[in-house]
């Protein structure tokens, strides 16, 4: 029997993990509790937390920059597509709407099915965007 460093609950040893640098070679805490720190360590807050973070550092800034260079010389018919939807939202050619599978006004992104077409948008929250991308791909003219 051994006590779970975080519950406090004493347990079988055959519910702790392994952990060489332990001097019983056991972990301090038990399995389940294990799992509930990996995945909560693991989660997308911590990993959003991080990113925050190092975006903050001159490091982090200068990493940012780089990416976003080389995404829109990657990309330039996404980037001019993005511009002339900024340009029409800013100047009230165009106005950002709900989500058209939701309805929720968090997050919204304007999606292209056409990239040639750039005032043609459907307004997707970045949920449902991702996820038209993953089950369709890039889109059209790409």
């Amino acid at each position: 029997m051994k006590l779970c460093g975080s519950c406090e609950t004493e347990k079988d040893e055959s519910l702790f993990g392994f952990r060489k640098a332990s001097l019983d070679g056991l972990s301090h805490k038990c399995k389940a509790c294990q799992r509930v720190y990996d995945k909560a360590r693991n989660g997308q807050d911590h990993r959003r937390q991080a990113r925050e973070i190092y975006a903050q550092t001159e490091e982090g800034k200068i990493s940012g920059a780089k990416a976003k260079e080389a995404w829109r010389k990657r990309n330039p018919d996404k980037t001019k597509a993005q511009a002339i939807v900024a340009r029409a939202v800013r100047g009230g050619k165009l106005f950002r709407k709900p989500c058209e599978v939701c309805g929720i006004n968090e997050q919204i992104h304007a999606h292209h099915d056409d990239y040639l077409e750039p005032l043609n948008v459907r307004w997707l929250c970045a949920a449902h965007h991702s996820q038209w991308h993953s089950k369709n791909g890039p889109g059209k003219n790409f």
